[in-house]
């Protein structure tokens, strides 16, 4: 296998030029660019780089959805020996100046007018950035500004430095290294300013090359790529894989037509967080719902079936000939069809990660044939450092470690990892390297876990965020409050939650109700609203959140460990959190410390025993407004349950 990406694209071309590698729909119709045709436009593009001035070691900015041609440029500028920069297309303008400016940028590739418009806004505050291509000129055409041009523009510039020059090409092809750096990976910046996670080829190549193993993966995959290509877990799926396995990476229309593209392309290997997996099963259950009452009954009969024999069939474990004989008519009538409305038909393996899957959802999947598993990794990792094996998919774990990952806990119960996969370092910041990084090359995670007796790793909650409760009857008592986060966002009608309980006597939590879920539910109930304010402070739907804290509530009073982290009181917010407002990161991780200062008034609330509390808060709207929401916030309280006494 080649060393390097841009080699790897060659040896495809050389190998398959015929085969598919991209795909992007455009009105409406697949348009297919074979490895052949993508190694032509790579090296138009690189010599087009290359006359720009763009040279070894210089990065590149890449801001857009996942597109054929953004991906070229991608392989164009590590043909040169620079380094591409993928930032994410939904962030404002002001969140690209750290980013460029760290690493002195003065070259970017974009989609479209909208990222044009950002880029042009920054020159102000980066008057390094230069040279801006685009990729869709819709809306572009009487722009007038220094260094913006088209990438017809770029390819046309490169093809005649290639006419000038053309071994120039091959020569930095040949002068590439597995050691170089391949790209660089802004971290969401939870906590400040994002750092920049340096990964080289042989990092990205190897982790992509183990994760392709344990599966089985083949050139024969589809993939759809509808994440965003600056998330790391995107860019191994869509990018690194498939340039070791040499699969078709789909690219749909557009993030409103994905659900429809979904079910045109029928992918076999599938990668979603678990708020996609929510998405789809909600709007399932919104139909289901909504469907006629023998159809419902056809349908809870099917799936109670399913959830009961659906897993063991999945895990290879022995069933009766009768239950198999249901099944198989469950899968003609419901499993098959219900597959098929997902776009999930052909899946062979499907994967969800960064967040803890509620056990229902994962369940479910699995019991209608789907084989959902779950992974553990990071952007420093390159991602793939725990893998669940086909018959050992489990909900409460992340699977086992792989080829060339070693695992050890530290005494604080932080997990540890050793891999070839690891970060070279954070970019102009060797003082967090050293903070992550062992001189012995072990990775802290900054994740608290263990090992169970199977050998799966079990992740419990990030390790700084893992607190005491002080004074009350649960003094001491541990808190983990993205456990207790996970388990109340497992409820279709809830999408976010904050838990706080640190250092305080009880716990108290924030919630976000999911507007569509919960707007179908009151709909069905003749309860009027209007927007999602109206509708979040509607007692009826207190009721509801207030059902589903206490289900977890009785749920953490069977552990143990967390039986003192119950929540006692909780409110449901006057607005969804949002990454504009600077309450969730890009990929949706909530800024806790953020959102305790942004909200302090309702958190005293919570803890100062009030009934409601009225609060104005500063919103972004989506098309660049500001303005104000104001609401007077209920306060519930929630019962508790008694801690699970164990057997002697």
């Amino acid at each position: 296998m080649a060393k390097t990406f841009p080699r790897l694209l060659i040896e495809h071309a050389a190998q398959r030029p015929d085969a598919p590698a991209l795909r992007e729909k455009e009105y409406g119709i697949w348009q297919t660019l074979s490895w052949a045709e993508l190694a032509v436009l790579v090296r138009e593009l690189a010599h087009g780089l290359a006359a720009a001035g763009l040279q070894r070691g210089q990065h590149i900015v890449v801001v857009g959805e996942n597109r054929p041609r953004l991906s070229a440029c991608m392989l164009a500028a590590q043909s040169l020996g620079a380094i591409p920069v993928p930032l994410y297309q939904d962030a404002v303008a002001a969140e690209f100046v750290f980013p460029i400016n760290n690493a002195e940028i003065a070259f970017a590739v974009v989609e479209d007018q909208e990222q044009v418009d950002k880029m042009l806004e920054l020159r102000e505050q980066c008057p390094q950035l230069a040279h801006i291509w685009f990729d869709d000129s819709r809306g572009l055409r009487n722009y007038n500004e220094p260094g913006l041009a088209s990438l017809d523009d770029l390819r046309a510039r490169g093809r005649q430095h290639a006419n000038a020059h053309p071994n120039f090409f091959d020569a930095q092809l040949a002068a590439g290294e597995p050691d170089d750096v391949a790209a660089m990976f802004f971290t969401s910046g939870t906590t400040g300013n994002p750092k920049g996670v340096v990964h080289t080829h042989a990092t990205l190549i190897d982790r992509a090359a183990a994760g392709a193993r344990f599966d089985k993966l083949t050139s024969n995959e589809e993939v759809l790529a509808y994440l965003p290509p600056a998330w790391i877990g995107q860019n191994i799926f869509s990018y690194a894989q498939w340039l070791v396995c040499g699969y078709v990476v789909n690219c749909p229309e557009s993030v409103s037509t994905v659900s429809i593209d979904l079910k045109e392309i029928g992918p076999t290997y599938y990668f979603a967080p678990p708020r996609v997996f929510e998405g789809l099963l909600t709007s399932v259950t919104i139909r289901m719902e909504d469907a006629s009452a023998i159809k419902r009954w056809l349908f809870d009969q099917c799936m109670q079936l399913a959830r009961r024999v659906g897993p063991p069939l999945m895990d290879g474990k022995p069933v009766g000939a009768l239950d198999k004989l249901k099944y198989a008519l469950g899968n003609f009538l419901i499993y098959g069809p219900l597959r098929n409305t997902l776009g999930l038909s052909r899946v062979r393996v499907a994967y969800t990660a960064g967040e803890a899957i509620g056990p229902d959802l994962f369940t479910f999947y699995r019991s209608i044939g789907i084989n959902l598993k779950q992974l553990y990794g990071s952007t420093e990792t390159a991602v793939f450092v725990c893998l669940q094996p086909d018959h050992e998919a489990r909900a409460d774990t992340v699977g086992v470690p792989i080829d060339g990952v070693e695992i050890k806990l530290a005494e604080s119960g932080e997990i540890l990892v050793k891999s070839p996969g690891l970060l070279k370092g954070y970019y102009k910041n060797q003082a967090a390297t050293d903070e992550v990084l062992t001189p012995e090359g072990w990775y802290h995670t900054g994740d608290a876990g263990f090992i169970d007796a199977h050998g799966h790793l079990k992740i419990i909650d990030r390790a700084k965020d893992v607190g005491r409760l002080m004074g009350g009857p649960n003094d001491g008592a541990m808190f983990a409050p993205k456990y207790v986060e996970n388990k109340l966002k497992f409820f279709p009608h809830i999408k976010e939650a904050v838990a706080f309980g640190d250092k305080r006597e009880k716990v108290c939590a924030f919630v976000n109700i999911d507007f569509e879920a919960v707007g179908n539910w009151a709909e069905r109930r003749n309860l009027p609203y209007a927007g999602y304010t109206d509708l979040a402070q509607k007692p009826e739907v207190y009721e509801l959140i207030r059902d589903c804290v206490e289900k977890v509530n009785a749920d953490l009073a069977q552990d143990e460990l967390l039986a003192g982290s119950q929540i006692t009181r909780f409110l449901v917010l006057h607005k969804e959190l949002d990454a504009d407002d600077g309450e969730l990161t890009r990929t949706r991780k909530v800024r806790r410390g953020a959102i305790a200062e942004k909200y302090a008034v309702l958190i005293d609330a919570l803890y100062g025993g009030k009934t409601s509390q009225f609060i104005e808060t500063a919103v972004k709207f989506e098309d660049g407004r500001s303005g104000k929401v104001s609401a007077d916030l209920k306060i519930g309280d929630v019962k508790t349950f008694s801690p699970a006494r164990k057997a002697a």
